[in-house]
């Protein structure tokens, strides 16, 4: 039976938070202990220029990001982890694939169409105005990363798989024509994964700017967990767990009996306040060992980084020979040989 391989990447635009915690990192350091299945988990830094960063924030942000896995506990002796950037292979497999790709696809992206929606909202004649070439061509990118290491799942949220569905597509069309050579992927989409609210209700996420990050100290964590968006019942008053953002968080981190506990506690009107004070403590203390280790590989980001080294080295033993093999079925060789 052939190995099941999985490839996860976030994106360098900011500071890591319990939404990624419990999204994909969590779930990942998990998996990441499977010895029966080969894992892929990368810092995807070529893909945050889409979004046109300040390239300090960039930088921060892999090294926060890839601190963050590491005092987590990601196992990098079994699993690959690297940076984006240190495999040339992917930005000239992104090319090659780019020649494959027909332009109707690319116009079909949701983020794209969103993109172009919002100039014909906006009254602007050009639909296409301030739309990059990294935005309408992001997908391809996340093709290569995907089919360069023959992954065959790919763990996203719902508003990612269509990316992995146009790999898919991309890489049926390249084996049409040059023979078999990419795996096809499929997305995994784990029906259990928390997808949690931020300060002001709506998906917790960066661009919104209502995140809690991860590591945030004490004070800090106490002061944003007490200013998440709560309606007006009354304490005594029954409240629904289901319409309750600190409920989610709650449950994204506790275990099946403290969370019928704290349900339990809804029914019998528990104050806002109280429940504010009781998430606090709970994530705290479930972060507080990791938080310590995050604080001294951000003082030492060499050690980081010898990490992240050691993760392409070893990417690239795999990269290298097949790319190799992809530019023989294009045509691209040493000419004799």
């Amino acid at each position: 039976m052939t190995q099941d391989t999985y490839l996860t990447g976030i994106t360098t635009t900011g500071t890591p938070h319990i939404g990624n915690y419990v999204g994909a990192i969590r779930p990942g350091i998990q998996a990441s202990k499977d010895l029966a299945t080969q894992h892929f988990y990368f810092l995807a830094d070529y893909h945050s220029l889409a979004k046109n960063e300040d390239p300090d924030k960039i930088s921060r942000s892999t090294l926060e990001i890839a601190a963050a896995w590491l005092a987590l506990g990601l196992d990098t002796e079994h699993a690959f982890f690297y940076r984006q950037s240190d495999i040339p292979e992917i930005p000239e497999l992104t090319w090659v694939l780019t020649c494959m790709t027909a332009k109707g696809l690319m116009n079909r992206a949701h983020s794209y169409k969103a993109a172009v929606q919002a100039n014909l909202d906006g009254g602007n004649q050009d639909p296409d105005k301030g739309i990059t070439m990294a935005l309408y061509s992001y997908p391809i990118l996340m093709a290569a990363d995907i089919l360069m290491f023959k992954s065959n799942k790919v763990p996203v949220g719902q508003d990612q798989k269509q990316h992995v569905e146009m790999a898919r597509d991309i890489a049926q069309r390249f084996n049409h024509h040059y023979g078999e050579t990419f795996v096809l992927p499929e997305a995994v989409i784990g029906e259990d994964t928390a997808v949690l609210k931020g300060l002001d209700g709506r998906k917790m996420s960066k661009s919104y700017n209502n995140t809690i990050p991860l590591f945030a100290d004490e004070k800090q964590l106490r002061t944003l967990i007490m200013k998440i968006k709560t309606n007006s019942l009354e304490p005594g008053e029954p409240k629904d767990p289901g319409d309750s953002t600190l409920y989610d968080i709650y449950k994204a981190f506790a275990t099946p009996a403290e969370t019928r506990a704290i349900k339990e506690k809804y029914a019998a009107g528990i104050a806002w306040g109280e429940m504010k004070q009781i998430l606090f403590e709970y994530v705290n203390e479930q972060v507080r060992p990791a938080r310590a280790e995050f604080a001294k590989l951000l003082g030492d980001p060499a050690v980081v980084e010898r990490e992240l080294v050691k993760g392409a080295n070893r990417a690239r033993e795999i990269a290298v020979p097949f790319l190799d093999q992809i530019r023989k079925a294009i045509g691209i060789r040493k000419l004799g040989a």
